[in-house]
Formats: structure tokens, C-alpha cells, sequence
């Protein structure tokens, strides 16, 4: 079934089923699916398969919409997640090659405050605003190319040199000629509990 031809009520609705509460990153994320996917061609993203990749850029509401509406997930690798802190959203078409860069626009948060000058509190009125607000006030569209061997990384691994876990999909670094994987190479985003847990020899 069309994206295109369901309902815009009908399409937050299932976006807040899978997000649990309704707010304005779900009007955002049903936005900015829409226009992602009429800008690459796919009217059926769930038929799509794995041709089907979308980029999120951020970890907060709109990204769950754009998942529930599309069925992209990490797991199939359809959906992939770059810790920008950008409300954008990459779609790409892997069999016409084509991909769209969406991003919310910073100016929509005061033009909703604007279009909506009554509602009770600003996420009302970004709720209202998001839903009615011309697609060119609310988003900036980038036709972009995304490097194939990017989406295509092979299913190899290797073992870091440092901690000796396994590194996959060719994520991992080269420090002085060895592979290391991100947290070793670089700064992780955890530490050794060093009362409960076994530190790696390498990092005693």
C-alpha cells in the first residue's frame, strides 16, 4: 500500500503506537518520511526490502516514526544510526542509487510559536505547527550521494589488537599498523568497573 495515499492521522497514529505517546518529534518524523520517501521514488517502503536504507542522525522521537512508518531496523542493517545530534534523516533508494538528505529546519521551532500563537505551551504549538507548516518552512531537502562501499561494507572480522574482542563490518581502526577497535583507539563510551569486572590484560 502507498505511504502517499494513507491518511496523515492515520500515519501518526501508528507512529505514536510504536513510540508510546504522542509529541512533536512524531508529527516531525511522519513529515519528514513522507517527503523522504516521495523524493527517492519508494511508495511502498515495508515492499522495499533491504533496498531500502535510511541514515538517522539523532536518537529521539522522529527516528522512531521514520522506523515504524518504513520498517527499516538495525537488525536487517536498513536502518543505520550516526551519532550527529542532528534532526536529519538520509533515505536511499539502493537500486536506483537515489538519496535525499532531510533536515528539520532550526527556524520551524519560533515559526510554530508564530502559526500557533494561542496554544497552551510551546510543544502544542510545535504539535499544530508541524503538521500544517509548508514543507519547504519545516524541512530543507539535499539530493546527496552516499558511497556504496559504505552500504556495502563485507562481513569481515578481526580482533582488536588491545582488548582482543571482535570487530565487524570493517569497523575498526588502524593505530601504528594494528587494528583497534573504536573504544580502544579512541575514547570509549564506558569504563572497567574494576571492582566486578575482569579488565582485558591489555588495559590493566
Amino acid at each position: 500500500m502507498s505511504i502517499a495515499t494513507r491518511t496523515f492521522d492515520d500515519l501518526v497514529a501508528e507512529a505514536v503506537s510504536f513510540h508510546g505517546h504522542l509529541c512533536p518529534g512524531q508529527v516531525l518524523g511522519v513529515r519528514m518520511t513522507l517527503a523522504g520517501l516521495r523524493e527517492i521514488g519508494v511508495d511502498d517502503p515495508r515492499a522495499a526490502g533491504k533496498s531500502l536504507v535510511i541514515v538517522v542522525e539523532i536518537d529521539r522521537c522522529a527516528t522512531d516514526a521514520i522506523q515504524a512508518l518504513t520498517g527499516v531496523t538495525l537488525g536487517k542493517r536498513t536502518l543505520r544510526f550516526l551519532d550527529y545530534g542532528k534532526m536529519a534523516a538520509t533515505f536511499i533508494d539502493r537500486r536506483s542509487g537515489a538519496s535525499v538528505r532531510v533536515v528539520a529546519r532550526e527556524s520551524a521551532r519560533a515559526r510554530a510559536a508564530a502559526l500557533v500563537p494561542d496554544a497552551p505551551d510551546a510543544r502544542r504549538a510545535q504539535m499544530a505547527a508541524y503538521r500544517a507548516m509548508p514543507e519547504h518552512e519545516l524541512l530543507a531537502l539535499e539530493p546527496v550521494i552516499v558511497d556504496a562501499d559504505w552500504l556495502e561494507r563485507p562481513r569481515v572480522r578481526v580482533i582488536c589488537a588491545q582488548c582482543g574482542e571482535g570487530v565487524n563490518y570493517q569497523r575498526e581502526l588502524r593505530v601504528a599498523g594494528r587494528p583497534m577497535c573504536r573504544g580502544c583507539a579512541g575514547v570509549p563510551y564506558f569504563r572497567y568497573d574494576r571492582r566486578h569486572t575482569a579488565v582485558p590484560a591489555a588495559l590493566a
